[in-house]
């Protein structure tokens, strides 16, 4: 059954109100809140364990936290850390980061493709408890593992936009985050370009994609969709921009997350637009996830 979840956006929404917006994602029935952790705004880790403090049955997302910030070991006991107080409600992904952010604080590496080969594995590996020795360009481990690995390691997520990331994705994580910018049909493309992958690769299991959605619920709601998708880009919204939102009643909004569960996806993530009220839109998702179902 294909998951509806719910963004907190750092656009424009600053780290003191995460918890009011936490409690009303799980009292709305969003199954998974996801954030993410842009420079120079919040700390995924940090925001993530907060949120699953103040909640009792909410799942939380991180869809990402880049991969040239933080040492992989680091980043693993980040994880295991959250995932041993939280069991089960993490689903912690990582990328490569917004490339001249990465720059800007002297991270930038020259092929982010090596770096999320290298990364990915080492940090599922430790995750599941291994040693780790690796001497890669980017990851340098030397019989590393961890002292408290969770007790059941957590699917591992990467972000992926172009074909060949999407391609490495399929290979290396357990899942695969796509951005806000797509239709369902070529998320239908994408998805088959992963599982693709990951059947060459020879990963056994099933790989889970979760895609962001745009939306919006109410009056001039597909009007606010795409004004938000073109500000979201930083470009003037496409001419099939409505092909690349959801907006309307919550009837309306439910179609187009069956139309993505149709091309693939198992988690469909509405991001709202940033005038939304949170709480009224936490509680529409809500509504859109128990109509989906």
């Amino acid at each position: 059954m294909t998951r509806v979840g719910a963004i907190f956006s750092p656009y424009p929404h600053p780290p003191e109100a995460l918890r009011a917006a936490a409690r009303a994602a799980d009292e709305g029935g969003v199954a998974e809140l996801w954030l993410w952790e842009d420079c120079f705004r919040q700390s995924a880790f940090a925001a993530a364990s907060a949120a699953l403090a103040w909640t009792e049955r909410l799942r939380v997302g991180i869809g990402i936290a880049p991969m040239p910030l933080r040492n992989v070991a680091a980043t693993a006991m980040e994880i295991a850390t959250i995932e041993r107080i939280f069991p089960g409600r993490l689903l912690p992904g990582v990328g490569h980061g917004v490339l001249p952010w990465m720059a800007q604080v002297g991270a930038r590496v020259p092929s982010p493709l090596t770096l999320m080969r290298e990364y990915v594995p080492a940090l599922r590996t430790l995750l599941a408890g291994g040693e780790v020795r690796a001497r890669g360009a980017y990851v340098t481990l030397d019989g590393v593992r961890l002292d408290w690995p969770p007790a059941a390691s957590p699917l591992v997520y990467a972000a992926a936009e172009g074909p060949k990331t999407l391609v490495l994705t399929g290979e290396v994580a357990d899942g695969t985050v796509l951005d806000s910018r797509h239709t369902a049909e070529e998320i239908a493309v994408a998805v088959s370009a992963i599982r693709t992958a990951r059947a060459t690769a020879g990963r056994s299991g099933a790989h889970d994609v979760v895609a962001y959605l745009v939306t919006a619920f109410g009056a001039d709601a597909e009007a606010r969709a795409v004004a938000e998708f073109g500000a979201g880009f930083g470009q003037t919204a496409p001419s099939d921009a409505g092909e690349r939102v959801a907006a309307g009643d919550v009837g309306d909004v439910a179609a187009v997350v069956r139309r993505f569960a149709g091309a693939g996806v198992d988690s469909v993530v509405l991001l709202p637009t940033a005038e939304a009220d949170l709480r009224e839109f936490y509680a529409a998702a809500g509504e859109v996830a128990r109509a989906v179902a």
